[in-house]
C-alpha cells in the first residue's frame, strides 16, 4: 500500500472527479468508491447473486447485469431493504478499495468517496480536522493548513454562507495552529480536532513564521504564570 492515502469526498457535483483527474494526470493512483460499487455487482460476482435471490429477477437485466434504476426504486422506498443492501455491499466495497490501495505503486494514492466517513472508509486515510468557517475565509484556511500537511477530506456547504471542511493533519502540524485560526477567519470560525489513528511520517513541515514558547527546564508551573498563555495555546503540563 502507498505510504500516504489522501481522501477526497463531497456531494454530487462538488468537483471530486475534477480534482481526482488532476492527480491521475500526474501518475497518482486514484481509487474511486463509486467504481468499486459497480465492480462488486458485476455478473458472476457473489453480491449480484445475493441481490437476485433477495429482490427477485426483476432487478436483473436481460444481459445478466444489475438493473440499478429498479434496485434504487426499491431500496429508497423501503428503509429496511436499503439497510439490507448496505450491509451486503459496504464491506465488499471497502475490501475492494483496500485491495486497490495495496496495489498502488505511486508514492501516494487518492481515495475518492462521497461517503468517506459514513461507510468507515476514512480508516484508510489518518488524523481528521473539522473546520467550520465563513465561505469567504475558505481559501485562507486551506492555504494555511497546506504547509502543515493538511489533506482536505471533505467540504460541505450547509447554507448560511458557511463551509464545513474536514482535514487529515498530523499531530505536529497542529502545533501553534490554534492561535493562527483565531486570526484567519477573523474570529468567526469553529475549530475541533480529534485523534483518528497513528500513521506514517507525513514529511517535513514548513518553518515557523511566528514565535513560540518552549520551556527549557523542568519545574513547578503555577496558575499565575499560565493564566494568559492558556487562552492562546494548548498546554502540555499537569494541573
Amino acid at each position: 500500500m502507498s505510504r500516504l492515502v489522501i481522501g477526497i469526498t463531497g456531494g454530487i457535483g462538488s468537483g471530486k472527479t475534477a480534482v481526482s483527474d488532476r492527480f491521475k494526470a500526474l501518475g497518482v493512483t486514484v481509487v474511486d468508491a463509486d467504481i468499486a460499487s459497480r465492480v462488486i455487482v458485476e455478473p458472476g460476482r457473489p453480491a449480484l447473486v445475493a441481490i437476485a435471490e433477495h429482490f427477485g429477477c426483476d432487478v436483473i437485466q436481460a444481459d445478466g447485469s444489475l438493473d440499478r434504476a429498479e434496485l434504487r426504486r426499491r431500496v429508497f422506498a423501503d428503509p429496511d431493504e436499503r439497510r439490507w443492501l448496505e450491509q451486503l455491499t459496504h464491506p465488499l466495497i471497502n475490501e475492494h478499495i483496500r485491495e486497490e490501495l495495496e496495489q498502488a505503486e505511486s508514492p501516494y494514492a487518492v481515495l475518492v468517496s462521497p461517503l468517506l466517513a459514513e461507510t468507515g472508509q476514512s480508516r484508510f486515510c489518518h488524523r481528521i480536522l473539522v473546520v467550520d468557517v465563513p465561505e469567504a475565509m475558505l481559501g485562507t484556511v486551506i492555504e494555511t493548513l497546506g504547509p502543515r500537511r493538511g489533506d482536505l477530506l471533505d467540504m460541505r456547504n450547509p447554507g448560511k454562507s458557511r463551509v464545513r471542511m474536514r482535514f487529515r493533519v498530523p499531530a505536529r502540524g497542529l502545533f501553534g495552529y490554534r492561535s493562527e485560526f483565531l486570526t484567519d477567519p477573523r474570529g468567526e470560525g469553529i475549530l475541533h480536532h480529534r485523534f483518528l489513528e497513528y500513521g506514517p511520517w507525513a514529511g517535513p513541515l514548513a518553518g515557523r513564521s511566528r514565535g513560540v514558547l518552549v520551556a527549557d527546564r523542568e519545574g513547578v508551573a503555577i496558575a499565575y504564570a499560565l493564566w494568559n498563555l492558556a487562552e492562546r495555546s494548548t498546554l502540555f503540563v499537569e494541573p
